[in-house]
């Protein structure tokens, strides 16, 4: 079963999340340093007449990576092409879609650590040059290609910004790190969806709703989708704070925006007694695969301060502790608050 809270995306959404996703720099809420940076960027490429630099951005999944690639498409009235590091497997394929690109043409790259060294070495020389070199044969009747490629822009995403080579990030001339949203930026998602979604939610249910979305308006939105199937079977024509709350604790949602999983991994730190835990061993005790536990249990739990990285491995913090209503006793253990 899917956690209504996971951060990745979720089969299903693909569609719906399109037909939510701002597409200009007013509907966009939140990310306001970045937006501002951008709009100076993209005025100042339109009046020399250039293509826009290329651009990185990192953070965690659903704040908003791919949108922004769809305004800056949209601001510089050029054609996007969407493409995931891990669909280019061969040299071939990222030279079909090089070749394919027209001038001015932006080319996004979702999770672009996951490029191999080999087409790394292809994409420097058309990120620099605008040149795609192809070797041809192999040994001493190998020969080297040189195809003009038109200026593009590209734009990579990545949750894991600690992957990606230097010599990759080094060129991109932009770097922008998402963070994740406060609870007022995310009520007006939620409101402003809503209208789009023909179930107008009251201002203090979107406050519910953003509270409990872990500064993610991905999670924000799917938590409206299912909202309102609960106000749909009851006949309702507006999601109420009551619907709200009912239907997120229906959906195992507490008020922190933490799940079953997420409670289920801060009591493995609480039951610890001060020791670090190791990621394999967290990721082993909760039945999941280590890149889970790392980009999508682990970020808004760190960022909220409920728990900690050290050298030694994980420790829950006082705020875990407090959660709990238990206060640590140093290393000898713990009682109830």
């Amino acid at each position: 079963m899917e956690r209504v809270v996971e951060i990745d995306k979720i089969s299903f959404e693909n569609d719906y999340e399109t037909s939510l996703r701002p597409t200009n720099w007013g509907d966009y809420i939140g990310q306001d340093k970045i937006k501002r940076n951008l709009k100076v960027f993209i005025e100042a490429s339109k009046k020399r007449d250039e293509s826009l630099d290329h651009a990185l951005f990192f953070g965690p999944p659903g704040l908003g990576k791919t949108t922004l690639a769809y305004i800056i498409a949209n601001e510089m009235e050029a054609n996007i092409k969407m493409t995931a590091a891990p669909m280019i497997e061969k040299s071939g394929d990222l030279a079909a879609i090089l070749t394919n690109l027209e001038e001015g043409d932006i080319l996004f790259i979702d999770e672009i650590h996951r490029l191999s060294p080999a087409i790394e070495e292809i994409l420097y020389p058309a990120m620099e040059d605008f040149r795609l070199d192809i070797i041809i044969g192999s040994g001493p009747a190998a020969q080297t290609i040189k195809i003009d490629l038109p200026r593009f822009t590209l734009i990579g995403a990545t949750t894991r910004a600690g992957m990606i080579s230097s010599p990759l990030r080094d060129r991109f001339g932009m770097h922008f790190r998402l963070q994740f949203y406060n609870k007022e930026e995310l009520a007006q998602i939620v409101t402003k969806a809503s209208h789009k979604l023909n179930k107008i939610c009251h201002t203090d249910g979107a406050i519910e709703i953003a509270r409990r979305s872990r500064g993610t308006p991905r999670i924000a939105l799917r938590l409206l989708k299912r909202i309102r199937d609960f106000a749909d079977v009851e006949d309702e024509e507006e999601i109420t704070k009551p619907r709200c709350e009912y239907a997120l604790e229906e959906l195992g949602v507490n008020d922190l925006g933490f799940d079953e999983l997420d409670l289920k991994y801060l009591k493995l730190l609480i039951e610890a007694k001060g020791r670090a835990l190791g990621l394999s061993t967290i990721a082993a005790a909760l039945s999941e695969d280590e890149g889970t536990v790392e980009d999508v249990i682990e970020p808004y739990l760190l960022a909220n301060g409920y728990m900690q990285r050290t050298a030694r491995g994980r420790v829950a913090s006082t705020k875990c502790y407090e959660l709990f209503k238990l206060t640590p006793l140093g290393l000898g253990g713990l009682f109830e608050g």
